[in-house]
């Protein structure tokens, strides 16, 4: 986790934008000491948004198992499942 000081955004847009390409970390920002933002690359924030989005569907599917609701089949379900993991790997553009 990089934490920084606020004011590195104004004077060192660059660095802190290379910092966020090279670790596919947040930056965490500062400002009198506080946590005030948090920076990253829009690629890490895409992958991120896209696993969260992965993540909301399993547990809508595990609720809807345990509540006995049916839908698709395992086989099916494994189908697709597996392509949206190879999606978010890869960072292919898609609506999941």
């Amino acid at each position: 986790m990089q934490i920084k000081p606020s004011a590195s955004i104004r004077q060192n847009y660059n660095d802190i934008s290379a910092l966020c390409k090279t670790t596919g970390e947040p930056v965490y920002l500062t400002k009198n000491g506080e946590g005030d933002l948090v920076v990253m690359d829009i690629e890490a924030f895409t992958r991120r948004e896209k696993m969260l989005k992965l993540r909301e569907e399993l547990l809508s599917v595990e609720e809807d198992r345990l509540a006995g609701r049916t839908g698709m089949a395992p086989d099916e379900l494994d189908g697709y499942l597996d392509g949206i993991i190879e999606e978010v790997e890869h960072g292919k553009d898609a609506s999941i």
